[in-house]
């Protein structure tokens, strides 16, 4: 296949895999209060549920840049693929919560291997003066998933049932297979490193460790002081990777990249970005359908307008770029996204839809273009011998971060709604509109970390200078 076919139908095959993803994420969120009343659980600690999925994410991204050195990015990639298709069907399947929550594991790992291997293909295949329209048009598309998303799963849950939700996924992946058998070229790494296993050890425990202490803190499963030494043995076994990693001639994330000031900027801020924000798809539907007393299918055309403004960022993000710069963008856009996430904390019953419909449209228009931003600065300096090894680092730092968010925004809410049940639609709401409130100072004070920026970094992306 020649280069100018593949760079034509790559973004098409990398897309319809992101679609499914993103499609997938959506449609579950809306379907959460379906699922706590069918399986008898309360809606925040079915967070498991989603947690869960980006757990997996987190602790199975760093061995996929590895993977698609050593099998290369084609077969990895239609592997990744059919194993999430499988575990969407095995969800759907799911008689109760453990089940649902292993098979949402699965799904995870299999998704792993998909979105970052993707990248990888694409960072690969076009020059870095291409990468962001590259980028943006992988994005678009992938953004009717979650357009569709919470209108699909609020009708499923409406007329069906909250299982037939994950088998939407089963055409959208076999048809990514078949495009991916096709049109998406076959990288092998030029050296063929070993498996870092003790590095993948002491990260991937560390980490899940962390994050299952995060997903149970708030339920009151555990005392202080098991969670303190719980977290403290988390803490150490990160440190442990550090450490080992300065001397492993093949680490499993090579974190001399984050030297590198571009790369160190757009992965520490956008974790921190993301904390604020990685909650909201999660809450929102709890805001919509127990809070306001909205069906499900309404709940899921109030989260539309989100991904519309999105898709609508994405044909004007380049010039923003290109006009102001990185570091300019980012940091107001980093304040306005904090601004419009303290909105919500004014949503309640009687607020006219069209403001819901205008906040969610400013939500969606900023959160854009900060995606977009971050997600293309990372590789403005980087080799294109290490585009592997950033990806993976940067994949993993972002789906940590929503892990993260999640379980921050479901603990905050907990935290604020005490004792009282979650069934009291008068104490939720309050519970959330004080959440908002509190992910919007997160996210206003995360801005600061682009303020390390130089006014010229990022050219070589946003304007095609040569790095």
């Amino acid at each position: 296949m020649t280069r100018s076919r593949t760079k034509t139908y790559l973004p098409w095959v990398v897309a319809t895999a992101l679609f499914m993803e993103q499609l997938d994420s959506t449609i579950v969120n809306t379907a959460i209060p379906s699922m706590a009343a069918s399986l008898q659980v309360t809606p925040l600690s079915l967070k498991a549920v989603v947690t869960s999925y980006i757990l997996s994410l987190a602790v199975s991204i760093p061995v996929s840049g590895w993977m698609a050195d050593r099998y290369g990015t084609r077969r990895v990639f239609m592997t990744a693929v059919a194993i999430f298709t499988f575990a969407s069907v095995l969800c759907g399947l799911s008689v109760n919560s453990p089940m649902l929550v292993a098979a949402r594991l699965l799904q995870g790992f299999g998704a792993a291997m998909m979105m970052p291997v993707g990248r990888i293909t694409i960072i690969r295949t076009f020059p870095k003066a291409e990468l962001l329209s590259a980028m943006n048009f992988v994005i678009i598309p992938a953004l009717i998933g979650p357009l569709l998303g919470p209108t699909v799963g609020g009708l499923i849950v409406h007329w069906m049932s909250w299982r037939e939700i994950f088998f939407v996924n089963v055409p959208v992946g076999l048809a990514a297979i078949y495009l991916a058998h096709r049109f998406m070229p076959d990288y092998i790494g030029e050296e063929q490193r070993p498996l870092d296993l003790i590095g993948l050890v002491l990260f991937g425990t560390g980490i899940a460790l962390l994050s299952w202490l995060l997903e149970i803190f708030g339920e009151h499963k555990i005392d202080l002081t098991s969670a303190a030494v719980l977290l403290l043995i988390a803490c150490s076994l990160l440190a442990a990777y550090v450490w080992h990693a300065k001397d492993a001639p093949h680490p499993l994330l090579r974190l001399v990249l984050f030297r590198i000031r571009t790369f160190r900027v757009s992965v520490s801020g956008g974790f921190l970005t993301r904390l604020g924000v990685g909650g909201l798809p999660f809450l929102l539907p709890l805001l919509y359908q127990l809070g306001l007393g909205l069906p499900a299918w309404q709940s899921g055309l109030l989260m539309m307008p989100s991904a519309a403004a999105a898709m609508g960022m994405k044909f004007i993000a380049s010039r923003l770029l290109g006009k102001f710069g990185y570091r300019q963008v980012l940091i107001v856009n980093t304040v306005l996204i904090g601004l419009t996430i303290g909105l919500y904390s004014f949503v309640q019953q009687g607020t006219p839809i069209y403001a819901i419909v205008m906040i969610s449209l400013c939500l969606g228009f900023f959160n854009s273009l900060q995606f977009s931003s971050m997600n293309s600065i990372a590789y403005a300096d980087v080799d294109r011998a290490d585009s592997s090894m950033a990806s993976t680092i940067a994949s993993s730092m972002q789906q940590l971060s929503m892990s993260f968010g999640l379980a921050c925004g479901s603990l905050i809410t907990g935290w604020y709604l005490a004792d009282l049940p979650q069934s009291n639609r008068v104490a939720l709401t309050g519970a959330l509109h004080h959440a908002f409130l509190t992910l919007a100072v997160m996210t206003i004070l995360s801005s600061l970390t682009f303020w390390t920026l130089r006014k010229e970094d990022g050219e070589s992306i946003s304007k095609g200078v040569a790095a």
